[in-house]
């Protein structure tokens, strides 16, 4: 990982975006010595906008989804016992 120094960061910060970009590699950010930034590539999205569109085709459906799980005379609104 490429390691700069805040100063030349903030003079070359495009370009150095387009760097990272470009090659995938990250760059550590120093400001007096010490690390305090990382700038990394984003993960590629690979055609999904959330997450859970990569679960799409994994979930599995048992029984009806609709009803309640209860029949209506266990529920106290429909005068059955609670």
């Amino acid at each position: 990982m490429r390691v700069i120094r805040a100063t030349e960061f903030k003079a070359k910060c495009l370009a150095i975006l387009d760097d990272v970009e470009r090659t995938g590699e990250g760059v550590t950010i120093l400001k007096r010595g010490r690390p305090v930034a990382r700038l990394l590539p984003t993960m590629p999205e690979e055609g999904h906008r959330y997450p859970q569109h990569a679960l799409r085709g994994t979930v599995e459906i048992l029984g009806d989804v609709v009803e309640p799980a209860l029949p209506a005379d266990a529920w106290e609104a429909e005068g059955g016992e609670p």
